[in-house]
């Protein structure tokens, strides 16, 4: 496991196989898939960015890397993948074998690059707000929305759009005449329709004059300044304007009958503040922060009926595609997915409600754009709460907000690329290294990723399609392969920024059992027959003599329990839920997703330091706590002895000092894990035999 921890702390990177099969029918019968976790952002201490551009292969476009072959006589390299000769420019005409740029260092095999802009690009964030809420979760809202106002940055240009039966898009200035433009919820608009009646659309801003300069970056061709900042201002120039207009915030007036749902255009007020950043924000990083705190039951997106007689969808209605809504609904995200991609911009969806809102049906366009999600019972629920106030707090635990990002992946010949699970969308740039197996988002070598921080994982999936000239050369002298990947973003500070990963492994010669044909239902626990026949040690007829190498010992155990986590089974989750939890495996690093599959549990005593422990009754004892961490929950579980010691007091007597820190030993556990996760896990705190 050293060697894992070593490559992830440098490259933040795991391989399902650091050496991989040198055949496609090895590579066929192979079990587990040719894959890699990688975390494009994952801070790299020591490394600050180099402040110039990189220097590329004239023929494949790959970065200088530490593998490269280099004649320092004649200033030329040789690339890694494609080996085609390149001349080292004339600014690095001192490079020698003692004096070597960063990007030859073995240790920088990951690097990062500041590029050269003309001015840094503000972030962007525009709040659509869902009024068709209890004054009680209304009130919650606009504290946590005030609380975050407060801490976003100056320059930060903000906006805000509010909706129930209609959406109303909120002008802010002009603090002493404040004006909104209110949409019907239920007909469907084209984005110039939209624009038209916001004042943004170019024919009629073509004779106003352009933007030299300023906060605000310029608009669309024909879109000044003037107009943009009607609805888009830095947070200094709007911050009491945006909190009066909370503070007179009410909730949506429109009438519900006892039998009804209240009317909610969700989906045309996503589609509104798509519109509008597209005309004064394009290609520019923003941040749509929807809060939903129930089903859209009006106009596009709709997921169900106003009538409480037809009840929300379920995993069941799902299957036997009862569903009357669900499909159109779908396909109207899908639109709006590809919209928010073409213009580089994320949607971030905070669900609170008792009821589904919809979640299952925004799941492709929260993916697709790289957005948060959180899901939550209610707005005053400490699980958005503290979520939310992650999203903008600076220093060691920000989860660092990037926008606007591509990435790339470059293979060597034999390799192919598959596809790639994960927050992001593909950008059909097909060429070579596209395999015919089409894994996730496929057919493409880029992808866009609007939004991104230090934790966005992403799950490629390789193929090997070695050449005739290659595969006697590969299998006889153990070559080498190289993978390199790119992401190209806009940093938190507003300048764009590239980062480099590039790898290398080895091919191995080796035979394998063939694999059967894929079968959906039932792939995982057959996989795990499959590898344990492959990898285990046994004698035939004799099933006590089994026994795994030491690196697979655990896996069973995963298996095991991914085939009966939610991620697998619906039973007692609704679609929303479903759809949550996929989300976040989707984009979470293996650490995480290991937690996330089969949770954690450490034994905190007197005896012993904190140690883990079976995930077992037997590990419940009076004197022990007990830290389960199941990602998504934290439980502090005191024994019936502890319980009593603490009810009676003794940890606030100076000769119990060892029992006082017994007892903070897992909170301080927990608050460092609260403070490292997004979004933070709920925290529940009970003592054995007690009602909790």
């Amino acid at each position: 496991m050293a060697e894992f921890a070593e490559f992830e702390n440098q490259d933040a990177i795991r391989f399902t196989w650091n050496s991989w099969p040198s055949s496609k029918i090895e590579t066929s019968k192979c079990i587990v898939p040719l894959a890699a976790v990688y975390t494009p952002l994952r801070s790299i201490p020591d490394k600050p960015p180099l402040p110039y551009p990189p220097l590329r292969c004239k023929s494949c476009r790959a970065l200088l890397n530490p593998f490269v072959v280099v004649d320092f006589h004649g200033k030329i390299w040789v690339c890694s993948f494609c080996f085609q000769r390149n001349h080292f420019p004339p600014h690095y005409h001192s490079v020698s074998e003692n004096n070597l740029p960063p990007e030859l260092f073995p240790m920088y095999s990951t690097l990062e690059y500041s590029l050269p802009v003309e001015q840094s690009l503000p972030p962007v964030f525009l709040f659509v707000l869902d009024t068709c809420l209890i004054e009680e979760e209304l009130r919650f809202l606009k504290m946590a929305l005030t609380q975050a106002i407060e801490l976003l940055p100056e320059h930060a240009l903000v906006g805000i759009i509010t909706f129930g039966a209609q959406v109303h898009a909120h002008e802010i200035g002009f603090a002493d005449i404040p004006k909104t433009y209110v949409f019907r919820g239920s007909k469907e608009l084209t984005k110039e329709t939209i624009l038209d009646h916001l004042g943004l659309s170019a024919t009629r801003s073509a004779f106003q004059k352009r933007a030299q300069s300023g906060a605000i970056p310029a608009g669309r061709e024909g879109i000044d300044y003037s107009s943009i900042s009607r609805f888009l201002l830095p947070a200094s120039e709007c911050e009491f304007t945006l909190t009066t207009l909370l503070d007179e915030l009410q909730k949506d007036g429109w009438p519900v009958q006892p039998d009804q749902r209240p009317m909610r255009c969700t989906g045309m007020a996503l589609s509104i503040a798509a519109g509008l950043l597209a005309a004064c924000v394009p290609g520019t990083g923003a941040r749509i922060m929807a809060f939903v705190g129930g089903p859209c039951t009006e106009g596009p997106g709709m997921i169900v009926s106003k009538d409480f007689s037809e009840p929300i969808r379920s995993h069941k209605d799902l299957d036997k595609d009862a569903v009357p809504h669900y499909h159109k609904a779908v396909k109207f995200y899908q639109g709006l997915a590809k919209q928010l991609v073409n213009q580089g911009h994320v949607l971030d969806l905070f669900a609170c409600s008792l009821d589904q809102v919809g979640v299952a049906e925004m799941k492709v366009i929260v993916e697709r754009s790289g957005g948060l999600v959180v899901l939550a019972e209610s707005f005053g629920h400490f699980v958005f709460k503290e979520s939310f106030k992650r999203v903008f707090e600076a220093g060691d635990h920000a989860l660092g907000l990037s926008f606007n990002g591509t990435f790339e992946v470059i293979c060597s010949k034999d390799v192919k690329i598959q596809g790639i699970i994960g927050p992001c969308a593909s950008l059909e740039k097909k060429g070579v290294a596209c395999s015919d197996i089409v894994v996730g988002q496929g057919n493409t070598t880029a992808w866009k990723m609007c939004g991104l921080d230090r934790n966005t994982s992403l799950t490629i999936f390789f193929d090997v399609v070695p050449s005739e000239r290659s595969t006697t050369a590969v299998q006889s002298a153990g070559w080498q392969f190289f993978l390199q990947f790119l992401t190209y973003y806009q940093h938190t500070d507003g300048k764009m920024r590239l980062r480099a990963t590039t790898l290398t492994r080895r091919w191995v010669d080796s035979t394998v059992n063939t694999e059967e044909e894929f079968d959906a239902t039932r792939w995982l626990d057959r996989s795990l027959i499959r590898l344990s026949s492959r990898f285990g040690d046994y004698r035939k007829d004799d099933p006590t003599s089994f026994k795994f190498n030491d690196r697979f010992t655990i896996f069973p155990q995963f298996m095991f329990n991914l085939r009966r986590s939610q991620f697998v089974q619906v039973f007692n989750n609704s679609p929303d839920e479903t759809a949550y939890f996929r989300m976040l495996l989707n984009r979470e690093n293996v650490p995480n997703s290991v937690v996330m599959i089969q949770p954690s549990l450490i034994s905190y005593s007197f005896n012993s330091p904190p140690e883990p422990v079976l995930l077992d009754v037997a590990s419940i004892v009076a004197d022990r706590i007990l830290l389960l961490d199941a990602y998504f929950s934290l439980v502090i579980f005191h024994g019936m002895t502890i319980a009593q010691w603490r009810s009676m007091g003794y940890q606030n007597q100076s000769e119990y000092q060892a029992f006082a820190q017994l007892l903070e030993g897992p909170k301080d556990d927990a608050q460092l894990i609260l403070n490292e996760r997004f979004p933070v896990p709920r925290l529940v705190i009970c003592d054995q035999h007690a009602s909790q």
